[in-house]
């Protein structure tokens, strides 16, 4: 199995995210109770149930495989194979619950009593518990030199996060509690998986649409589940709305458009997927369904807002319902290819394909009705009602001229008369389609809408068929597909949830990261002399020593240039700011100051340039971090956009040389200590 590759998107994309690396720590938002007996949690439970029963048949059946190829007794084999013959059985037993599970729909749209089409959501991917405990102690000990027993609280804090958003509700504070573990996982990633080892615990996940676990080392994995979570849990939000009003037809656009935003971002950032709902395929198709779920209800929004009965607005109707009928054809193509059609479920398919059907009859229902119903045009209204009609077809109809065709009632109705035959054949072939499908044919709600949109359509062409025709009805030119409302794909707007660093007391990410190594933590006991304690200082969290004067107190303890204060007197330094440590070091009496230093490894001498911006530093002496800072909040804000991202490596430039600046070169108001 491959491990999850990353690409870097556009860096830019979040650049706002708020990474907070205060205090502050714990999370207030929890996950649903488990044990919760609601329509929902029952099918969830089912789900994890299924689950565990897969993942104990599929280690039977690789048992069972490789004793098979193993053993050369014949009554062995014989055994082996009536063995995986039954698995196998359970296999596929297992496998169609799942997908009755997964085809679930009506658990999850509202309880209105208002008629509409059901909507697809996804199930949540189920994950195991996890144990963080032992291996964050351990390479808190070995890579950071603390402690790891002192952390304990802020291990716990996070394993209770996870659990947490395993269970996360089917509202806004759901999605937040996703969001916020994703971005807690920023830090663990930062803090905890250097690039040339593992931590060593696996993430398992289960696969939404198969039940298939999968696992891996990949910090990577444990994102793109939560992630594609989160654009599940948008999709649930999205089919619970009540889409007879105006409110809820805008949330249910907006949730199933960040639907499709999560689950592009997924297949944009992420390849090499274990598990094959979140492969490129599969993501592809999840994007394009949920594009045709936005489409659908931009249609029924448009219903409710031209409820005026005019030519132009049934026109726009019906190419809006040909525009859904579009969209929801490029999906069942999608789900139709071989390597999806395996693993989609049949019902999805099926319901699918009679949208796609049912959505073209009723284009064709709307254009019949604006030729039938609405009045020939007045001469004021004619070129607008040739302009709109121009644009309707996608190949013009035979027959008579345009503007003959819309003042002659004869010929629109025998127009529209061949748009209802139309309407009639795909209506009666999307309820062919339904009936196809034993768990559609458990949905009532649709049955009850494909039913009164096809006794619609005959009642209309009973009403406008008379009895003296004798002209054979042509053949209705397809509605060509129009939408005022083009459905938008919202990426995961990270900046939306705050979160601290549970592990701020390891220090600032800046040095104290799982990428960088550095020596023992050395205690230096310095003597001021008279001209000080002979360096120079610059930064913050932690404070850099910038400078150290050849002969000096400084240079005869041991300290260097590049040493980092982490503590003065046995307080801890690493988050103080510069003046804070400058005073800490001015209020030492004569017996002098202990002062605690660690030193990265490879980087004994800093920087040319900033050696340089020591130098050309200027001011009082006391504050001189003004350009350190400002290069810090650029690198905090480069390092918080790698959220946005797997586990991107960042490019490490070659150390430049340090040539060395003599003291002499210092300016007059050089910070010196």
């Amino acid at each position: 199995m491959m491990p999850p590759e990353e690409e870097s998107p556009d860096g830019d994309r979040d650049s706002g995210l708020v990474l907070l690396h205060g205090p502050k720590s714990g999370s207030t938002r929890k996950g649903c109770d488990p044990f919760a007996q609601t329509q929902r949690s029952k099918l969830q439970h089912r789900r994890a149930r299924i689950n565990q029963q897969i993942n104990k048949e599929m280690r039977m059946r690789a048992g069972a495989e490789n004793l098979f190829r193993a053993t050369s007794n014949h009554k062995v084999k014989e055994t082996v194979a009536l063995e995986l013959s039954y698995v196998n059985s359970n296999l596929q037993l297992l496998k169609e619950e799942l997908e009755e599970l997964n085809s679930s729909v009506d658990v999850y749209q509202n309880d209105s009593e208002s008629i509409s089409v059901p909507m697809i959501p996804l199930g949540l991917k189920e994950t195991k518990e996890l144990d963080l405990l032992v291996p964050l102690k351990d390479f808190i000990s070995e890579h950071y030199g603390e402690e790891g027993v002192l952390f304990e609280k802020e291990i716990k804090e996070f394993m209770e996060l996870r659990q947490a958003m395993r269970t996360p509700s089917r509202n806004e504070a759901g999605l937040e509690l996703l969001m916020e573990y994703y971005n807690q996982l920023y830090f663990l990633d930062s803090r905890f998986f250097p690039p040339s080892k593992t931590l060593g615990v696996f993430f398992h996940w289960y696969d939404s649409l198969t039940g298939v676990p999968s696992h891996q080392r990949a910090l990577a994995f444990e994102k793109g589940s939560v992630l594609f979570n989160l654009g599940a849990l948008h999709t649930q939000i999205g089919a619970r709305q009540d889409r007879a009003s105006l409110p809820g037809l805008n949330q249910a656009i907006d949730a199933f458009q960040k639907a499709a935003g999560a689950f592009n971002y997924l297949k944009e950032n992420f390849s090499n997927a274990p598990s094959l709902d979140m492969s490129a395929a599969s993501l592809t198709m999840l994007v394009r369904l949920m594009v045709a779920q936005v489409q659908e209800c931009v249609f029924e929004k448009m219903t409710l807002l031209r409820a005026q009965n005019d030519f132009l607005t049934r026109l726009q109707l019906a190419q809006e319902a040909a525009r859904v009928e579009d969209v929801y054809s490029l999906v069942h193509q999608t789900m139709s290819q071989p390597h999806v059609k395996d693993y989609v479920p049949f019902s999805w398919t099926t319901m699918v394909q009679v949208k796609s059907e049912h959505f073209k009859a009723l284009s064709h229902y709307f254009a019949a009705i604006a030729l039938c119903d609405c009045p020939a045009p007045s001469d004021a209204e004619l070129l607008e009602q040739e302009r709109a009609f121009l644009q309707f077809h996608v190949t013009m109809p035979e027959g008579p001229s345009l503007r003959v065709l819309l003042q002659d009632p004869e010929e629109r109705r025998k127009l529209g008369k061949a748009h209802l035959k139309k309407a009639i054949m795909k209506h009666e072939e999307a309820m062919r389609i339904h009936g196809l499908c034993k768990i559609l044919r458990k949905m009532d709600i649709l049955q009850e809408v494909l039913s009164f949109a096809h006794k619609r359509s005959l009642s209309k062409y009973s009403e406008i068929d008379h009895e003296e025709d004798f002209f054979e009805t042509g053949e209705a030119p397809d509605i060509h597909p129009k939408t005022h409302q083009k459905p938008e794909i919202k990426s995961p707007n990270f900046s939306q949830v705050k979160v601290t660093d549970l592990f701020h007391r390891l220090g600032p990410l800046s040095v104290f990261s799982a990428k960088n190594k550095w020596y023992p933590a050395r205690r230096v006991h310095l003597m001021r002399g008279e001209n000080g304690f002979g360096f120079t200082l610059r930064g913050d969290s932690p404070v850099l020593i910038a400078g150290v004067i050849p002969g000096g107190c400084a240079a005869e303890a041991g300290l260097k240039e590049g040493d980092y204060i982490i503590s003065v007197n046995g307080k801890d330094c690493k988050w103080s700011k510069h003046a804070e440590v400058v005073q800490l070091l001015k209020s030492t009496g004569k017996e002098g100051v202990d002062i605690g230093v660690i030193t990265l490894q490879g980087s004994e001498c800093p920087k040319a340039v900033d050696r340089k911006a020591a130098v050309m530093s200027s001011g009082s002496g006391m504050l001189k971090s003004n350009k350190e800072n400002s290069r810090k909040s650029l690198m905090n804000s480069k390092s918080a956009s790698t959220l946005l991202v797997w586990s991107k490596k960042s490019k490490r430039s070659k150390k430049s040389t340090y040539n060395g600046v003599p003291f002499t070169a210092v300016g007059d108001n050089e910070a010196m200590y």
